[in-house]
């Protein structure tokens, strides 16, 4: 197929992606507006304003493309939107512990000395032991559908309009 064959739908992979980021950025955005009030030095609180701004600004461009994400037609209605805080946690949580999966990962390919190596190595599977508790948690509650990409995506653009209107 040629390269530049327009398609009328996003690929799984770029699907995924568009997934990752939308959750994310949700997750970080309702962190950001929870504790910017806190934030009491000038510079640092006219940067959360910025990121704020900028991450809003992302989550409106990501959810145009919902859209094209390939998903089969259904009618299935989620349960009903968590009114506690509890997903956004897990969902926090949960990408905590991926990115210290990602940062480990990445040091370890920096690493020359052979003690720090293994220490990476030991916090590396550790974080990854972490981050299986997590997962299984949030599947546990119905917070995470990795098996359901159309329940997936629809849980990513409804955090994305609760962060926005956080």
């Amino acid at each position: 197929m040629h390269p530049n064959v327009q398609h009328k739908h996003l690929a799984w992979h770029e699907t995924l992606k568009l997934h990752e980021l939308t959750a994310s950025q949700s997750n970080n955005l309702i962190a950001l507006k929870k504790h910017i009030h806190e934030v009491c030095d000038p510079k640092l609180h006219a940067l959360y304003e910025e990121a704020i701004r900028c991450t809003e600004s992302n989550l409106r461009d990501l959810l145009h493309f919902y859209s094209l994400a390939p998903m089969e037609a259904r009618n299935q209605k989620g349960k009903g939107e968590h009114e506690d805080m509890t997903a956004f946690y897990a969902g926090h949580l949960l990408e905590f512990a991926k990115n210290n999966i990602m940062r480990y990962a990445d040091a370890i390919t920096e690493t020359a000395t052979p003690q720090l190596r293994d220490t990476f190595v030991k916090h590396l599977n550790n974080a990854i032991k972490f981050h299986v508790q997590v997962f299984n948690y949030m599947m546990e509650c119905g917070f995470y559908h990795p098996y359901d990409l159309h329940r997936m995506l629809e849980d990513d653009k409804r955090n994305a309009k609760r962060a926005l209107e956080f």
